[in-house]
């Protein structure tokens, strides 16, 4: 790893892939890393606006709230903390927005690399992300062109002649963590050239971009965090972020266990017959029918009557 020194300050309208072939020598098959930072504030990207309002802009929509702390999933699909807006190493009152379409830039830079120099780079640029269930942060990757995502295992066999189903080593991200190593949260060094990879994992082309690392969200099984998930189906409502399966068959009064009240199929709902004493039962019940519904992602009505 080469972490390129004397960068400086990077303004709005600065040549990322000049800034690069100025400060290193490059060889065939490095990857350069940059970080989402520079990126941004060489496009101009700086704004002070209050940080809120731009996280609301990069928002496609809440993930979980605690106190401050908002996660969410960004306009370029992405979950993060506040969008990614960062205001660090920035004007006291300035924040800085991820920019639109990294994928994008990565190819830009990479091809104005090779134009420059003739040779066969890959480029990634990178973002800090938290992890679930782990303390601490990690880069990776939010852009990438002329680099293989990810491997796919599937279908190959292991040294016991067990077959691989989902191993698939995420490449550009661990190339964004490693470079993170090199480069440093507070030295300054905001880009770094990653050398001697497999050469199988530098491409020829531009590559499917670092978007093909982002899980779909119907196959998300965390798309909205624990609090959250228990609010949007206790209010009966389903919601982007619950996991559906195709065409699995839910008895949501079954898993809902009414017990010895009786419940009858409407059309779009059910209805609980229930004696005076047992309302507050039947009440219940609803309320479980209604959030397990919620969460299949079906929407269905629930009354409630006196027999």
């Amino acid at each position: 790893m080469i972490s390129v020194e004397g960068i400086g300050e990077v303004e709005p309208g600065t040549d990322l892939a000049e800034l690069v072939v100025r400060h290193v020598d490059l060889l065939d098959g490095d990857v350069v890393v940059v970080t989402s930072k520079i990126v941004s504030k060489a496009l101009g990207l700086a704004t002070r606006c209050p940080k809120d309002d731009v996280v609301v802009e990069s928002t496609d929509r809440v993930v979980a709230r605690r106190g401050n702390t908002v996660i969410v999933r960004t306009v370029h699909g992405l979950t993060l903390a506040a969008g990614g807006v960062d205001a660090s190493n920035l004007p006291t009152g300035s924040v800085l927005p991820l920019p639109a379409d990294p994928d994008a830039i990565a190819r830009q830079i990479r091809s104005a690399i090779e134009q420059r120099t003739g040779l066969r780079v890959g480029v990634v640029i990178t973002d800090t992300a938290g992890r679930a269930w782990r303390i601490g942060q990690t880069d990776i990757a939010i852009g990438c062109a002329g680099l293989l995502p990810f491997q796919s295992f599937a279908g190959e066999v292991d040294s016991y002649g067990n077959e691989l189903a989902v191993t698939s080593p995420a490449i550009a991200d661990e190339v964004a963590g490693s470079a993170e190593l090199a480069s440093g949260k507070l030295s300054q060094r905001p880009i770094t050239v990653i050398r001697g990879l497999d050469p199988t994992y530098v491409l020829d082309d531009d590559g499917p971009g670092a978007g093909s690392l982002i899980r779909d969200e119907d196959g998300d099984l965390f798309g909205l965090g624990a609090r959250d998930a228990v609010l949007v189906a206790l209010s009966g409502h389903p919601e982007r972020g619950f996991p559906i399966s195709e065409g699995e068959d839910i008895d949501v009064v079954a898993l809902a266990d009414p017990g010895d009240l009786a419940v009858t199929s409407t059309d779009g709902g059910y209805v609980i017959h229930a004696t005076r004493v047992r309302l507050v039962d039947a009440g219940m019940l609803k309320q479980r029918i209604l959030a397990i519904a919620a969460a299949h992602q079906r929407h269905c009505t629930v009354d409630v009557v006196e027999s």
